[in-house]
């Protein structure tokens, strides 16, 4: 897993500033290719074929195709052997050789045949053209700027600000982001002018009359399965995937939280590699209702894994919290990503450069209860009175909950009732001003009519796309190479074509992957309907003496009271409130992290000034 960096002119030393400022992502090596008319760049992270040859970018035999590449293509074996039947010679074992002779043999259609992730720009001069592509869920990032002269991308942002180009935020990513609490869900980032080139979508840019051209390759809803009800074929696909997923020439590991999809990961670990020692790493929070220990070790000591542990403590979110805006790039909507965080810096201290991770999992499982609600829905509009009520009041007896029935409440509200809810209850802090102005956006979950149609728009938009952003920025921020197997396209097909009542049955979600698994993971595990994952006790931070006047200041400074996005003297109302008890930090302290969220990412990012956290 690697950085790559390029544009469409010829500057080596802007070049190898840009991959000086992502050298995290590779620490191994770093390549440059410089011609008259491109700048190529490469960071290298040793994880698969460890010897020099492996350097990017690298070219075909004649020099004419060129490739800077970030990914893994797990099937690169058995395409290797395809190519080398049809002629092709390789010098390495590596999958990026597999890849650029793959581009030589099927052009720009060599996609279809890849199963994995990936990033890559390919610089094919006998067309003159940069072709770049990203893999069909979006497991790897890459950024562009394109102004209709220059041309610049990057796996990274921060690549990019290196060039002399407008900072500016996004503010309608920015209304996105504190009114819908959507982050990552379209080609747009918080910066104005640098997009990010969609899942399953290739990039075809023309160095000769400067004209881009962007195409979708993948649509996985119309991948669907007949008859893909059966949790013995689950388990088979879940099984390769994670087989595949454990191709390396170092040290891995599995992340674990305790919960099903993590756990899930880790047992089919052993049953693959019955002898090779498997580390696992866990948040722990002794004393807090959100802590996994005795989960996490039901499932090592089942497959006798070394588990090591970490506390993230409030004073410490402070301390990194610089580092982790740096790392992230972009706004992000609670404490939960330090935790994230923590837990790849432990695994780095403990020399680990690959880990299993479980992200996906919810969004093609349909695993969290905001899917209940559009379950419901769907079953209200065929009338089936009597499962719906089953459903939910099953589902409230073993959650404890009624969010389910909050998302069905949201689905069936009038849209014209949302926004007044909205505007007045959910986001009354929110300058009226920044309100109309952006009053054309819209949420897209606010019109979801299905089950069906909400996982899919989880895994495309909603959902997916932000969790995939933090474990790859979070994991690369630490030369850590994060491989999620239930993103192995075969699987996801499989898992989102089952019916509704596969998915969510009796009110216990993932209920045929939970039966594909019956044998393999403790009852403990199988048992849970709690959802927490790396869940951090944010209300608690919130409250921490080493966090109240930080916020405190943030909320008083004088550029945020500036900000014509909100009502300083709201927040700071809000914050009042939730510090004496009389509010709730599910909902409250969600809004505030979101705001200050904003100003430091501002400070930070656009107005290039102290970032002030203590």
């Amino acid at each position: 897993m690697c950085g790559v960096t390029g544009f469409n002119w010829k500057d080596e030393l802007l070049l190898r500033k840009m991959c000086e400022s992502i050298k995290h992502r590779g620490p191994d090596g770093k390549g440059i290719y410089v011609d008259e008319q491109v700048s190529l760049g490469h960071r290298r992270l040793e994880v698969l074929d460890l010897s020099e040859k492996y350097q990017q970018p690298i070219s075909n035999e004649d020099n004419t195709i060129l490739l800077t590449y970030n990914g893994r293509i797990y099937n690169f074996p058995e395409i290797r052997e395809e190519l080398i039947k049809k002629g092709h010679t390789f010098k390495s074992q590596s999958d990026s050789e597999v890849v650029i002779h793959s581009y030589e043999e099927y052009g720009a259609d060599c996609v279809q045949h890849f199963n994995g992730m990936w990033a890559f720009c390919i610089y094919d001069k006998a067309k003159n053209i940069l072709f770049l592509s990203r893999d069909r869920f979006g497991i790897k990032p890459l950024y562009y700027y394109f102004d209709g002269e220059k041309f610049i991308f990057s796996s990274e942002i921060k690549a990019i600000l290196e060039h002399d180009i407008l900072r500016k935020e996004n503010r309608g990513i920015v209304f996105d982001y504190l009114y819908f609490n959507l982050t990552d869900h379209s080609e747009d980032t918080f910066f104005s002018g640098i997009k990010r080139l969609m899942p399953s979508h290739s990039l075809i840019f023309d160095l000769s009359s400067n004209k881009m051209e962007i195409s979708r390759y993948y649509n996985i809803e119309e991948k669907v399965i007949d008859g893909a009800n059966d949790p013995r074929k689950i388990k088979e696909l879940f099984t390769e995937a994670v087989d595949r997923a454990l191709v390396s020439d170092v040290p891995m590991g599995s992340c674990l939280s305790g919960g099903i999809d993590s756990s899930s990961i880790v047992v089919t670990m052993r049953k693959i590699q019955p002898e090779e020692q498997i580390k696992t790493f866990s948040m722990k929070f002794p004393g807090e209702n959100i802590d996994e220990a005795p989960y996490q070790k039901d499932v090592c000591d089942k497959v006798d894994s070394i588990n090591y542990g970490v506390t993230p403590m409030p004073s410490e979110l402070i301390s990194d919290l610089k580092e982790l805006f740096l790392t992230q790039e972009e706004p992000f909507s609670g404490t939960s990503v330090y935790g994230q965080y923590r837990i790849m810096q432990l695994a780095h201290d403990n020399g680990v450069r690959v880990l299993m991770d479980g992200q996906g999992a919810d969004q093609v499982l349909s695993g969290s209860n905001y899917f209940n609600g559009y379950y419901y829905y769907e079953m209200l509009k065929r009338l089936e009175v009597a499962n719906f009520f089953r459903e939910a009041t099953q589902c409230y007896s073993k959650s404890k909950s009624f969010i389910h029935l909050v998302y069905l409440g949201l689905r069936v509200t009038p849209d014209e009732i949302k926004r007044y809810l909205y505007n007045n209850r959910k986001a009354p802090y929110l300058a009226r001003g920044f309100i109309e102005e952006n009053a054309a956006r819209e949420d897209m979950r606010w019109h979801i009519s299905s089950l069906s149609e909400a996982a899919y728009s989880s895994v495309l938009f909603y959902a997916l796309p932000h969790l995939l952003r933090f474990v790859d920025k979070n994991s690369m921020r630490f030369s850590i190479e994060s491989r999620v197997p239930f993103l192995d396209h075969n699987l996801a097909e499989y898992l989102l074509s089952m019916p509704n009542e596969l998915r969510v049955y009796d009110g216990v979600t993932k209920y045929a992957f939970r039966q594909a698994m019956e044998e393999e993971l403790p009852a403990s595990i199988l048992s849970r309907n709690d959802k927490i994952g790396f869940e951090t006790p944010e209300e608690k931070w919130l409250k921490d003496e080493a966090v109240k006047p930080v916020i405190h200041n943030i909320i008083s400074s004088k550029s945020f009271m500036a900000r014509d996005f909100w009502n300083w003297e709201k927040i700071q109302d809000m914050y009042d409130k939730l510090l004496k008890g009389e509010s709730s930090a599910i909902f409250v302290g969600t809004e505030i992290w979101r705001c200050i969220s904003i100003e430091l990412w501002i400070r930070l990012f656009i107005e290039k000034e102290e970032f002030v956290a203590e």
